[in-house]
């Protein structure tokens, strides 16, 4: 029997400050909304840049799409924020090095880091070449490691770095086996990360979403319908701002003893 679809949520309105980042400066790499129809939710880039900035924080939008780091920075200077653009490709390991540069000299320091970036190739083992598994590491992995390797000197003390990760490097289903590892190595790096910035107390954690209402969200399940229809505890899809609230946490000093954890924001796909 073919389970029902779960239905997408109402879009929410915009970023809601739970939280104070205030005075912090923040790097969001990935801050850009890909868009492919007319109505397409935001993505959890520009959901986390607008969300932290909303909390008081000054944000570098980070983006290879120079356009869609522009959207998100008009749109966090529209509601009073501060935002600054960097525009910046990780699978170039120079850009990865200039980006942590240009965000300290533009905002002033830097104590927080967002890495939420991440693509996809191949289908299956056989589906997918050698070429496309190096590329996919480069972007998902390798730019992790290069950002946050340049970015932990120059990191205030007590600074937090938050990697974007997925339920998919922990629970197989993607068919996309060089993003399921891509993703999985991600909990490594950052407890590497943290175990180097524990005696700064800088942080660093892992947010795992599960099946997220986005644009990019929309068009893999075009591309594999059974996404759509996957029983989720909670009976929903989650929404971009439900990925940037707990990220924004993680941030600030509400979360100033936790690092090196994971935390899935799933609906309970991965543990019920």
């Amino acid at each position: 029997m073919t389970p029902d679809p779960i239905p997408a949520p109402a879009p929410e309105p915009g970023p809601r400050a739970a939280i104070d980042l205030a005075g912090r400066a923040l790097v969001v790499v990935g801050a850009g909304s890909a868009h492919y129809a007319e109505g397409d939710p935001v993505g959890n880039g520009q959901a986390i840049a607008r969300t932290c900035a909303a909390a008081g924080a000054a944000v570098a939008c980070v983006d290879r799409d120079l356009d869609a780091a522009n959207e998100t920075a008009a749109a966090i200077h529209a509601a009073g924020g501060r935002a600054v653009v960097i525009h910046a490709d990780v699978a170039d390991p120079q850009d990865c090095e200039r980006l942590v540069a240009e965000a300290c000299d533009q905002l002033g320091h830097l104590d927080g880091v967002v890495l939420n970036v991440g693509i996809g190739a191949g289908r299956g083992l056989a589906g997918t070449s050698v070429d496309q598994w190096d590329a996919v590491m480069q972007v998902n992995t390798r730019a992790h490691f290069l950002v946050a390797r340049a970015a932990l000197p120059r990191l205030d003390d007590g600074a937090s770095i938050v990697f974007i990760g997925s339920l998919a490097g922990y629970r197989p289903g993607s068919g996309l086996p060089v993003y399921d590892t891509s993703k999985a190595a991600l909990e490594g790096l950052a407890r590497s990360v943290a175990s180097e910035g524990a005696r700064r107390g800088i942080r660093a954690n892992l947010v795992a979403p599960g099946l997220i209402d986005t644009a990019l969200g929309r068009l893999a399940t075009s591309m594999r319908p059974g996404r759509g229809t996957t029983r989720i505890p909670l009976g929903r899809q989650g929404t971009a701002w439900e990925v940037a609230r707990p990220v924004a946490f993680l941030l600030s000093d509400a979360a100033s003893y936790i690092t090196a954890q994971t935390l899935f924001v799933d609906g309970g796909l991965g543990r019920l």
